[in-house]
């Protein structure tokens, strides 16, 4: 699997940058003519998972969110968002479908949506250090799907 081309970008924690990353990813990984289909996929997971950084990680401050897309040749996107926030305690229960830290305002589906619109969701996190959400999703056309 051989890199193609890799885009790095910093955004501020703000619900005014969800959609600029959400477009910017996608736009990116248009490089790899996926179908309109897997854009909205991949735009989907990065908006679910810069939300969760823009609600969770920095809750009441503002804070830096790095995002890292690398296309490679055999069609993956991969989409590492991290932020530097409060990090996540229990990484298996926080990805249970309908858990939430933020009571009823939340509906607890934010891990569950992007497993279901990508190929693989890793997360690794550290308490008061931060996380790290890897999306893959790969494209179909160029992977002989």
């Amino acid at each position: 699997m051989k890199k193609l081309n890799e885009m790095k970008m910093q955004i501020e924690s703000r619900s005014v940058n969800e959609s600029f990353a959400r477009a910017t990813v996608a736009a990116f990984a248009a490089q790899l003519d996926p179908t309109i289909e897997e854009l909205s996929d991949i735009r989907t997971a990065v908006s679910e998972a810069v939300t969760n950084c823009i609600v969770h990680a920095y809750r009441e401050s503002v804070g830096k969110i790095y995002i890292h897309t690398e296309l490679f040749d055999n069609g993956a996107v991969r989409v590492k968002i991290r932020d530097r926030g409060c990090g996540i305690d229990d990484i298996k229960k926080a990805m249970e479908p309908l858990y939430t830290t933020l009571g009823n305002e939340r509906a607890g589906l934010g891990f569950a949506v992007m497993e279901s619109f990508t190929d693989k969701v890793r997360v690794r996190s550290k308490v008061g250090k931060g996380t790290t959400v890897t999306l893959i999703k790969t494209i179909s056309g160029k992977n002989g799907g």
